[in-house]
């Protein structure tokens, strides 16, 4: 058996090649839609006496808001001292999880097209391919259902943070008598909730790769071989 590079484009034309393409730039669009995302919402504070103040609170990525400063250390706010406060919540764990399994994801991708791309000749005269490209790409479709959902509530978890009851229940000038507070400007979050759509279509995707992959191991061709002979039935003995 010839295991030499063979350039060979056909796969990319078939689901099992094309499907990869499609997960490659998948991938891409879901850590490039919130790695490095940054905005900021702004907080009116209107005071018993008529003025208001404004506060920022800003919003980056890996969103550790429990690290941002809402209020500056003896602060003064409506003629009241306020003390230093952070921002509430933290989903880094969560957001950088969903971003390693997409760069993983588009590693895997990048990685299973060059085989096909050069050595489908190899893949596919040994068991050993097709099963270790379907245990991988069924273990992503799992990941990219965990990543996918943990990364949906920690976007939920900003959201309420940053929002006007979020704020009221962090800084505590907004529950006095007199005070009203109310986020006035937000961030645009586009970008992120678009990164929640692609973890998801990524975990459809990854699963129906899976049953193109699945073609291609002997434990289809043996299912197939078995229905075969199944339909032919038992020979006919000849007189």
């Amino acid at each position: 058996m010839q295991t030499g590079f063979r350039l060979n484009l056909s796969p990319v034309r078939e689901p099992l090649g094309f499907v990869k393409v499609v997960e490659w730039l998948t991938a891409v669009l879901a850590f490039g839609t919130c790695g490095g995302y940054t905005g900021t919402n702004q907080l009116s504070i209107f005071c018993d006496g008529g003025g208001n103040e404004t506060l920022t609170a800003t919003l980056t990525y890996p969103f550790r808001m429990n690290q941002e400063r809402l209020v500056e250390n003896n602060t003064t706010l409506c003629n009241r001292s306020v003390a230093e406060t952070h921002l509430v919540g933290d989903s880094s764990s969560s957001v950088e999880f969903f971003v390693a399994v997409a760069v993983l994801a588009f590693l895997y991708s990048m990685a299973a097209l060059l085989v096909y791309l050069g050595y489908m000749h190899v893949y596919r005269d040994s068991d050993f391919g097709p099963m270790f490209d379907l245990a991988l790409t069924s273990a992503f479709a799992f990941l990219w259902l965990v990543s996918a959902s943990a990364w949906a509530r920690g976007l939920q978890t900003v959201k309420d943070a940053t929002g006007t009851a979020g704020m009221d229940s962090t800084l505590a000038l907004c529950r006095d008598t007199g005070v009203r507070c109310e986020v006035t400007e937000f961030a645009s979050m586009r970008l992120l909730n678009i990164s929640v759509v692609f973890g998801y279509l990524n975990l459809l995707i990854w699963v129906g790769n899976a049953w193109f992959v699945y073609k291609e191991t002997r434990w289809h061709s043996q299912k197939v071989n078995a229905q075969q002979a199944a339909g032919r039935g038992p020979a006919t003995a000849h007189i």
